[in-house]
């Protein structure tokens, strides 16, 4: 009845439902892949190496995430309308399983429990965005979608913090009684994003049909866009493992800056940038042409990746506070991370009309991207051990931003002169989806 409802709403109230509930579904997600990294496990090493018990769950739960998006190459992009729902569900049900394991478990094995929290949550990004994609509002849906994991990090922390001083949870307990908090609220949401109706005709003609990938279509993509994928994947592999030492090591990071007793401290930091990001990308559902949008996407991109090496420079200088650049850095890197996810595939799909799913290239970035956090996360501790975690993070600033402007500017042009001809070059995708899709056409 509701999504009956909703069919015969008005576009906006569509949209701003959709928006909702999918922000809150991965809001909560977060809850149960986020919160151990309020804690920092101070003084425990791995297996008596010199890797520090908190690198290892954060490798551990990452190596889980990165075979997650392996899968999701495959899972996600064939995944029906029909089983979405019950796998989100499924989903966060293994992962708190994995909590309550994390808990009881002794240290070294605690790293197991992490791996396995990170194979069921690495999918639920992408069963989210299928609700999502292919619609003339995409770009405000993604945008706000993409905004529950910037606030959703911090938001998990600061409740992770209060669950161990108000509750007295342990630092091994928090994931799981945080977690406990978030799953009403998840099953809700899930119920309510299940409600969001199917892109229209209008929505279909302005984006191209979104419809389930194949192996052969999956590599007809790889194929036809290669050199400009390649581009946009290098700086992928380097940006997430940006983005994700960032958010792992904000506490001991803010601590160095010195805010490590300020309340609700990651709340104060992401807040300014999910509504700086998703007012930008939303600002793109005003482009209508599918191929400025692409090009305004990488030119924010661009930006934000500037915007890094920027403000790391004037901190250096002495002319903003610790605070401020943690801001800045953290507003340029998903500036450029965000697009990643959302709106730079949906354009892309849209505007060279190739027919598929955007999650299939969400994915392939997303693996290769959780690839890097990994590698870079090994090299802190192994290669670079003497290296706090501040000056690491500076130093990694200004190498992400100087190959993210070159990387940028280069599919950028690639991308520019292909998507002018895009639709009279070669058929637009594998014979099995395209036949299905044409057959499915309004």
């Amino acid at each position: 009845m509701l999504r009956t409802r909703l069919e015969r709403s008005p576009a906006i109230a569509t949209v701003l439902f959709a928006m909702a509930v999918s922000f809150t579904t991965y809001l909560c997600m977060y809850a149960f892949r986020r919160p151990f990294t309020a804690g920092t496990f101070a003084d425990l090493t791995f297996l008596g190496t010199g890797i520090n018990a908190k690198t290892a769950y954060v490798i551990s739960q990452l190596l889980g995430y990165t075979v997650s998006k392996y899968i999701g190459v495959k899972i996600c992009s064939e995944m029906t309308r029909s089983r979405r729902a019950a796998a989100l569900v499924l989903l966060i049900a293994i992962a708190q399983v994995t909590l309550v394991l994390f808990a009881v478990l002794p240290k070294d094995l605690k790293a197991l429990a992490m791996f396995a929290n990170g194979l069921p949550l690495g999918m639920v990004w992408g069963l989210v965005v299928w609700y999502l994609e292919g619609r003339r509002a995409s770009e405000a849906l993604l945008a706000g979608l993409s905004c529950s994991f910037i606030v959703g990090s911090g938001i998990v922390k600061d409740v992770g913090r209060w669950v161990m001083s108000d509750l007295g949870a342990s630092e091994a307990w928090m994931p799981a009684v945080t977690g406990a908090l978030f799953l009403l609220p998840y099953l809700l949401s899930v119920f309510l994003l299940n409600q969001v109706p199917e892109p229209t005709a209008a929505d279909v003609a302005a984006r191209v049909q979104r419809a389930p990938m194949n192996a052969s279509d999956r590599w007809a993509f790889v194929r036809r866009f290669a050199p400009g994928l390649f581009m946009l994947f290098l700086l992928y592999f380097f940006l997430t493992a940006y983005r994700d030492y960032r958010d792992n090591y904000a506490v001991e990071v803010l601590g160095q800056l010195g805010y490590a007793d300020v309340k609700a401290i990651f709340t104060k930091t992401e807040m300014p940038i999910a509504f700086g990001v998703m007012g930008t990308l939303a600002l793109l559902s005003l482009v209508k042409n599918n191929r400025s949008g692409l090009l305004v996407a990488l030119g924010i991109m661009g930006f934000g990746v500037a915007l890094m090496g920027g403000a790391t420079l004037l901190l250096d200088a002495g002319a903003i506070s610790g605070l401020l650049w943690m801001i800045l850095v953290g507003m340029g890197a998903y500036l450029c991370y965000v697009p990643y996810g959302s709106v730079l595939f949906d354009r892309l799909m849209a505007c060279t009309g190739f027919v598929g799913t955007a999650v299939f290239a969400i994915y392939m970035a997303d693996a290769l991207g959780y690839t890097g956090s990994v590698a870079v996360q090994l090299y802190k501790d192994l290669g670079a051990g003497d290296m706090s975690r501040l000056g690491f993070l500076r130093y990694m600033t200004y190498g992400v931003s100087a190959l993210g402007v070159l990387m940028i500017a280069g599919s950028g042009v690639y991308f520019g002169g292909i998507s002018r001809r895009a639709r009279d070059a070669a058929p637009p995708a594998g014979a099995s989806a395209l036949g299905a899709a044409q057959g499915a056409r309004p």
